[in-house]
């Protein structure tokens, strides 16, 4: 497991994945991520997914830094949070 990645997946969630979401599967899953640091649980499925292929494809190490940053202002004031 990584600092920052994509939400580690259930088996039963891989076992129903299509072929693009399947794709999240390519990296290490992570601690913290770009759908944490965007809403959390106020997401729906697909704008989660399309979070964390977004993350994937475009993956620049200034977003590492800056989800990070985003984690901790994220956990204090709980938003998305249930």
């Amino acid at each position: 497991m990584s600092l920052v990645g994509p939400r580690p997946a259930l088996p039963r969630e891989v076992a129903v994945y299509d072929t693009a979401t399947a794709r999240r599967l390519a990296v290490k899953p992570g601690m913290t991520g770009l759908w944490q640091v965007s809403g959390r649980s106020d997401l729906t499925w697909d704008e989660y997914v399309r979070l964390d292929l977004h993350y994937i494809e475009a993956w620049p190490p200034a977003l590492d830094v800056t989800i990070l940053a985003r984690t901790a202002r994220a956990v204090l004031s709980g938003g998305g949070a249930y």
